[in-house]
Parts: C-alpha cells; structure tokens; sequence
C-alpha cells in the first residue's frame, strides 16, 4: 500500500508518499481498498502545524474516504467483501488502504459517486447539525451564508434549502456564487466589493436574517453580527481566515441575539447513536434528491500538495479529492 506521509510540520510541499506494508486485520475490522479520499481546508492546516490539534508525528493526513472492502475480520457481521463504503477515520485517509473498525464505515448509496461520497461528510454532517440540532432554524426563515463558494459553506447552502430556508449566499467570486445559486441560494452577495452586512439586511426585507453560518471568521464574521435581527443567531462554525472574530457584546445584548457554538466534531464522540441517526437522515434526503451534495474538483493520488495548497489558497471551487487509481490500490 501506499500512504501520504507528513513528518514534520512544515509546508505542504514536504509531504512523501511512501509504501508501506499492510496493516494486520483484527477481528472486528476490516479492509479497504480506497477509491477517494476527501481533502478539507483543515487537512492543510494540521499538515503546517497551524491547528489547534496536532497529531503525533510521523502521520498521514486525511480523515475521509471511499473504498470497497476487500476483507472482513472473523467477528464482522453486517459488513461484506464487495460492498462500497464510507470511511469515517479522523485521520489517515491519504492512502491506498486502511485497515479500521467496521463501525467506522458506512455502505454507501449508488446514488453518490466516489467524489461525492468522499466529500460530503464534514460539510453535510457540520450544516446539519448546525441548522437543525443547534439553532432549530424553521422553513421561511433567513440564513446568510459565509464563504459559501467552500465546500462546508455549500453544504449549509444546500441543507438550508433542502429545510425551507431562504438561502443568501456571500462568496468572493462569480463562480463560488453560482454554484452556491446552483445548490438553491435565493440570493448572493460578492463579499469581495459588496458590504455583505448591509446587503444581507436589505434582501431579507430590511430588518435583517434570522440566522448567520460563519465558517471564515474574521472582520467580515464580526461584521456580520450586525445583521442579524432581533433574536436571531450567530452560527459560530470555524476559523478559516484564520482570524478568530471579536464578536461585540453590546451588539448581542441589545437586541437579544445568540452566539451558538457548532463543534459537530466533538458532539459526535459523546453522541454516536444520535450522529448515526442524523446521518441516516442526510442520506435518506440525498438518495431522494432532497440534497444534492457537489462533485469535486479530482486530483490524483501523487498530487497530495497542490490538492491542499489550492483548498487553503481558495483556488477550489466546492469541493477537492484525491483519486486512487486502480493500478495504484493494494
């Protein structure tokens, strides 16, 4: 097998690929040969040292994939050779192979591909979470998206439309925001030259939306408090400007708005009954066409860096992925 390797924290140009031998199957495992491995903005992040996490070194990146198992462990009963599934393993996806409990996988739908299958958790997982289980956002209601041309701001476009909401979406350029138009956004904002808070309040009728999705932080994030009506919500769901907003406390008291923290992440440990429920739910949605989950931007397996430099430089639009080829599996 082969394995995308970072050794030290350095930039995303010092990551190898190495072949390594495969791992023993326990009991309760089993083996996959993968297909596709998601690529997050994130992923960078913890390569360069620049996350709050920072995993042992040496170790490969990635922590979702799609493959066909090609193995089962003697205690595994509701898993077969054959089937293709989703692989859920917080880290080591970039590679040909992995070897992982059979309850950290999922038997996909024929109704996603590859590169959809191995993208939409994160982004799926994180919007609904946040739009259903957080802030109980209810149909006819407005929601601002930022960063909405991103794979995890797409997501949110997509599953607040699927909800009923009326979708604004901000992104820098024309084609992030037609593609967020393409996952049903009523309306978008160029966050580029447009004053998104100003405008978010104009096309919700003027006194503001209902809620805000905020996965970039900064000056635009603190900004964008301010259009908020009264009681509504500030959706806190990451950093990816890598500035962490300072949110105005008079601005939340003096109008009755909430600050509410999304850490799907960490909700998923202590709730993993609750978490398979909700993702049954997502699928069930995208197998009826409700939710309609991007195809990504393909890279190949050996491009492991210019995948992740063109995700943290903004160069995607949606989503990337990393593609296994078949004379590369085993």
């Amino acid at each position: 097998m082969r394995a995308v390797v970072c050794r030290t924290f350095a930039p995303l140009d010092q990551l190898v690929i190495e072949e390594r031998p495969s791992p023993e199957l326990a009991p309760n495992q089993v083996r996959v040969a993968v297909t596709a491995a998601g690529v997050n903005f994130v992923d960078a992040l913890i390569v360069q040292g620049l996350y709050q996490i920072k995993p042992p070194l040496p170790f490969t990146p990635g922590g979702e994939s799609v493959g066909q198992i090609v193995e089962i462990g003697a205690l595994v009963a509701d898993r077969a050779v054959g089937q293709r599934v989703l692989v859920t393993s917080g880290a080591g996806a970039f590679a040909t192979e992995l070897v992982i409990g059979a309850r950290n996988t999922l038997v996909l739908p024929d109704s996603l591909t590859d590169g959809q299958a191995a993208t939409f958790m994160q982004s799926y997982g994180t919007a609904w979470f946040a739009l259903v289980e957080r802030a109980r956002l209810q149909a006819g209601q407005w929601l601002l998206v930022l960063g909405a041309g991103g794979g995890v701001g797409l997501g949110a476009v997509d599953v607040g439309r699927a909800l009923g909401l009326n979708v604004i979406a901000a992104a820098s350029s024309a084609d992030k925001r037609a593609l967020a138009q393409s996952r049903g956004a009523v309306a978008v904002i160029d966050s580029s030259t447009e004053d998104v808070k100003a405008r978010a309040k104009e096309l919700s009728g003027g006194d503001g939306v209902d809620a805000v999705y905020d996965p970039i932080g900064g000056t635009v994030g603190e900004q964008c408090l301010r259009s908020l009506r009264d009681d509504g919500q500030f959706l806190v769901i990451g950093f990816a400007s890598g500035d962490i907003p300072q949110l105005p406390a008079n601005q939340v008291l003096l109008r009755n708005r909430r600050v509410t923290g999304v850490e799907w992440g960490g909700w998923v440990l202590k709730h993993p009954e609750e978490n398979q429920r909700m993702v049954q739910q997502i699928l069930a949605k995208i197998v009826a066409g409700e939710l309609d989950p991007v195809e990504p931007t393909s890279y190949a397996f050996e491009d492991a860096a210019t995948a992740l430099a063109d995700q943290q430089n903004r160069r995607v639009v949606g989503k990337a992925v990393l593609v296994v080829a078949p004379t590369d599996a085993g």
